[in-house]
């Protein structure tokens, strides 16, 4: 059966830049993403003082954690965006990068953008946390029984 998620704005909360005040889930299952930071396949720190060049390599690195569970930005039903900064600009430049890319259908669900004092690795300067309700499985389960878990739904 697959998820059905439910977008709210209700008409007493104000008007948001295009995220949703409410996301409901009426059913399925979820994947919780850890924080997808800007770090290469190597776990080196892309784009050392260059907002737009890590919020592109966390894009790149929340497509692939998607695709790995076979979802897609749409399937995102909460996220939470940080950015090392106090500039509500700056808040602005890495908001408008996620929702004009790729990534952009899981801004619209219910998100929480945070100008942050530090993050964990030296020199980053954002951070995306995704929640994802998952679509019906689809043939093979991919990577089920790598830790044992065969079978386990």
């Amino acid at each position: 059966m697959t998820a059905k998620i439910t977008r709210i704005n209700p008409e007493q909360l104000h008007e948001t830049p295009g995220y949703h005040h409410i996301t409901v889930v009426e059913t399925g299952r979820t994947a919780y993403l850890a924080g997808q930071c800007p770090l290469d396949r190597s776990g080196s720190l892309v784009g050392s003082g260059s907002l737009e060049a890590q919020v592109d390599q966390v894009i790149a690195n929340a497509l692939a954690a998607l695709a790995a569970v076979d979802a897609e930005p749409q399937h995102v039903v909460r996220s939470v965006i940080y950015v090392r900064s106090d500039d509500r600009d700056v808040l602005g430049i890495a908001w408008r990068r996620l929702t004009d890319s790729a990534l952009g259908p899981a801004f619209t669900t219910a998100s929480t953008l945070l100008g942050v004092a530090q993050l964990g690795f030296t020199g980053q300067l954002v951070e995306v946390d995704l929640t994802v309700a998952l679509p019906d499985r689809r043939g093979a389960r991919r990577d089920e029984g790598a830790c044992g878990t065969e079978g386990v739904a």
